[in-house]
């Protein structure tokens, strides 16, 4: 539990750098061997780019660090669920595991609304662990709302 708190810390200082740039603090980081090899926050604003979910963000990066579209033995750490875009982009690349740290039961892909991450008709499954962090993001998603209305 204490690695996950670990990287699950370095997500949250992603979130707190895409809420400084009015993005939705949402942050990432994939880790493969103990290492990130891939680091991701939301910029779909700032990039003008729909995908630019914290999560696709890391997939990229590690995949150009690899030089692999494969990430096979690595874990996801990311501060919300991942919706459908994210988790399916996950199941492609063969990650192994997703920590997230609180649900979004509106567009969440690993268990709130949708099952896409465990799914048993894909021919990969992704471990899912949630809650790590939990209260921490959650009440970095609830102030960055609540200061958008």
């Amino acid at each position: 539990m204490q690695e996950h708190l670990y990287w699950m810390q370095q997500a949250l200082q992603l979130a707190e750098k895409a809420q400084s740039l009015g993005e939705v603090p949402v942050g990432a980081v994939l880790v493969k061997d103990e290492q990130i090899i891939g680091r991701g926050f939301n910029q779909p604003i700032l990039n003008h780019d729909p995908s630019a979910h914290a999560e696709m963000m890391a997939l990229r990066e590690a995949g150009q660090s690899l030089e692999n579209y494969r990430l096979i033995n690595t874990t996801m750490y990311v501060t919300l669920e991942p919706c459908a875009m994210c988790a399916m982009a996950m199941v492609h690349a063969r990650v192994e595991r997703v920590v997230f740290a609180t649900r979004e039961p509106r567009t969440g892909a690993g268990g709130s609304l949708y099952q896409l991450l465990k799914h048993t008709g894909h021919n990969h499954q992704v471990e899912v662990i949630e809650g790590v962090m939990q209260e921490q993001s959650s009440m970095m998603l609830k102030k960055f709302f609540k200061a958008k209305r």
